[in-house]
């Protein structure tokens, strides 16, 4: 990963179990600006017992039937994955998929994916974790619905087993989330209490948040992203239309343009305006050779292309050399 904010735009589920929207989802990704389009990778049948039931928010944002039927249907084949991570290479944009059973973090870490992403609701699995940490990969894990000694615990799993290079999500689970949930300052504090790097996954419903994260110092920004916000499923409510995620995506980048190296300097840009708006000291009247310089006579007005008012005192109590006109310059 570079110095730049890595954005993932999170396709999810939102392709309804179609290839085709999963592929339009991608080319709109990359023409939005992200660097990642992510995906959900589950064997349905492994994720979820028939008991399961479905989340609030999945209920009223799905049709009628068990979360088991839900995924089943918002599934995509291992087949179609590997076409579409071929299609993301042909595109130009990286291909991502977080699993959600044993099953298939296999069959993942056999087409190669960079790294792993570890959704919020996998953190207290320790299998999946050891399973994970045994690749040797990096690691971004969300931290949704997770208390810090939880998320202490599997960090601890994922190095004693060997994981790479850690990263951590701040994130709130509840889609869409109340602004009064987000809690950005806790992104801090896992920067602070684990030393590793930190972004945010965002699941509220503007474009605010993820904007105020990077200033925040987020390295990560994950996005929920759909083609159509009307579409019948779970997450389409609480996700960005293509053109929210372009807009949401410039601002990042131009915020981390404004970031700048630290150092308090006159830039180029406003270099030349220091004369139009700096003072000079001139002549408040006519000044005849030979006056005393004083309140009476001198003061500080624009351009400031003269004697700086910084020379005040110096020019205070000096005879005048020569005659000046009101609003000269000064000389001494």
């Amino acid at each position: 990963m570079d110095s730049r904010v890595l954005i993932i735009a999170e396709a999810g589920v939102n392709h309804n179990g179609s290839i085709d929207i999963a592929k339009k989802m991608v080319t709109l990704a990359k023409e939005a600006g992200a660097d990642i389009i992510k995906f959900q990778t589950l064997n349905a049948n492994e994720l979820v017992s028939k008991h399961a039931m479905k989340a609030n928010y999945q209920i009223s944002n799905t049709d009628n039937g068990t979360q088991l039927d839900m995924l089943k249907n918002l599934s995509l084949s291992n087949d179609e994955f590997i076409v579409l991570k071929d299609y993301c290479n042909k595109c130009g944009i990286t291909f991502l998929s977080s699993p959600f059973d044993i099953e298939s973090i296999e069959f993942l870490y056999s087409i190669d994916i960079p790294f792993w992403k570890i959704p919020s609701g996998e953190i207290t699995n320790y299998p999946y974790l050891v399973k994970i940490a045994g690749t040797h990969k990096d690691i971004i894990m969300s931290t949704g619905m997770s208390e810090i000694s939880e998320i202490g615990d599997a960090i601890k799993v994922l190095k004693e087993n060997g994981a790479g290079k850690i990263s951590l999500l701040h994130c709130n689970t509840e889609y869409p989330t109340p602004y009064a949930d987000v809690n950005l300052k806790a992104m801090l504090t896992l920067k602070e209490k684990f030393n590793l790097d930190v972004g945010y996954s965002d699941h509220t419903l503007g474009i605010e948040v993820p904007i105020a994260a990077v200033a925040m110092g987020a390295k990560i920004i994950e996005k929920h992203f759909t083609i159509d916000k009307n579409m019948l499923g779970p997450d389409h409510k609480a996700s960005l239309e293509p053109n929210e995620l372009k807009k949401m995506i410039e601002c990042i980048r131009n915020i981390e343009s404004a970031f700048g190296d630290g150092i308090k300097k006159v830039t180029n840009s406003e270099r030349k305006n220091i004369n139009a708006a700096r003072k000079s000291i001139i002549a408040k009247k006519n000044i005849k050779k030979g006056e005393v310089f004083s309140v009476n006579n001198i003061t500080t007005k624009r351009p400031g292309n003269g004697l700086s008012p910084m020379l005040w005192n110096e020019v205070m109590g000096k005879v005048s050399k020569k005659d000046f006109n009101e609003d000269d310059f000064i000389e001494i």
